[in-house]
């Protein structure tokens, strides 16, 4: 109560600097960030609405692909819309509940796509290595149990994280150098000690990141002894591409998050982050419906009927 009441004393808002050093560039950025913003929306939109319309893809693996586009529109959608918006300002104020709901939201939209992922590692997994079992497995009522695990505990572990850093002392400099409430960002303006809250932060990441991420890779690598035991080489190239797109987004989406978040607070380096956070919230949401749909033949077959059925 102490501390919380002690924040909102002496500063009811934060600044967000944003990209203020850059800004005879700003115009060229909002442009070329608002397009990639839209292209993104427009993929995920996509690949949410065909899964749903589509009656071949009335599968496990394009249930969890429609779900994991609806969590990625979320997770752009709390941190793109204000970044652009900064773009055209030199700093931007942002109310102090307003930081913490946007990191809130942030990071359980990011552990929800992280726990997401594993549960699609899963399913390929089952679908590879134990075909025969897979429809008695991998059920409709699982794939729900699944998503709906996946979203309560990004919730449940981002409103722990969240508390914990917003009941911080903010006494000194409320400039927040980003572009968005990150974690590093606010934990540094801190002007108590805060290795306790950087060890939950840690205990986070291990829990929404490297867990996960390492199990991600424990089932690609029986996936991929599976896959080359399969005789057929039609048979083999068809099973590496319904989990390239897969094995290719984890890298970058668990990557890039692994590097700015599992560092501690005297390893924070602001320019350095905000072009890593740029990356994972700009550019890797816009590859992922690239990705899944440029070697998805599933996708690219739906994709063709649906166009030529409005065509007609």
């Amino acid at each position: 109560m102490g501390s919380w009441q002690k924040n909102h004393t002496l500063s009811s808002e934060f600044i967000i600097l944003g990209f203020g050093d850059l800004a005879e560039l700003k115009i060229f950025f909002f442009g070329l960030f608002l397009i990639m913003h839209l292209v993104t929306l427009a993929g995920h939109t996509t690949i949410v609405l065909i899964t749903l319309i589509d009656s071949c893809l009335q599968t496990p693996m394009y249930f969890f692909l429609r779900n994991l586009s609806a969590i990625e529109i979320c997770y752009i959608l709390v941190i793109v819309p204000n970044m652009l918006a900064n773009f055209l300002s030199r700093s931007q104020q942002m109310p102090f509940l307003g930081c913490a709901l946007q990191m809130h939201l942030f990071i359980a939209f990011g552990g929800a796509e992280c726990f997401l992922l594993l549960a699609m590692a899963y399913d390929r997994f089952v679908a590879i290595c134990n075909p025969l079992r897979y429809t008695l497995t991998v059920t409709r009522a699982l794939c729900l149990q699944l998503l709906a695990l996946a979203c309560l505990s990004g919730f449940a572990l981002s409103l722990t994280l969240t508390v914990l850093i917003f009941l911080l002392p903010f006494c000194q400099s409320h400039e927040i150098n980003h572009f968005f409430c990150d974690i590093p960002a606010v934990l540094f303006l801190a002007c108590s000690d805060t290795q306790a809250n950087e060890v939950a932060v840690f205990l986070v990441c291990m829990l929404i990141l490297l867990i996960p991420f390492l199990l991600i890779l424990l089932s690609y690598g029986f996936i991929i002894a599976a896959i080359l035991r399969i005789h057929s080489a039609e048979g083999r190239s068809k099973a590496f591409s319904t989990c390239a797109g897969h094995l290719l987004i984890s890298l970058l989406h668990y990557g890039c998050a692994i590097f700015i978040y599992s560092r501690p607070k005297s390893c924070y380096t602001p320019e350095q982050d905000k072009i890593v956070s740029l990356i994972y919230t700009n550019i890797t949401p816009m590859l992922y419906p690239m990705i899944y749909t440029l070697r998805n033949k599933e996708v690219q077959g739906a994709l063709r009927r649906l166009l030529e059925s409005r065509g007609c």
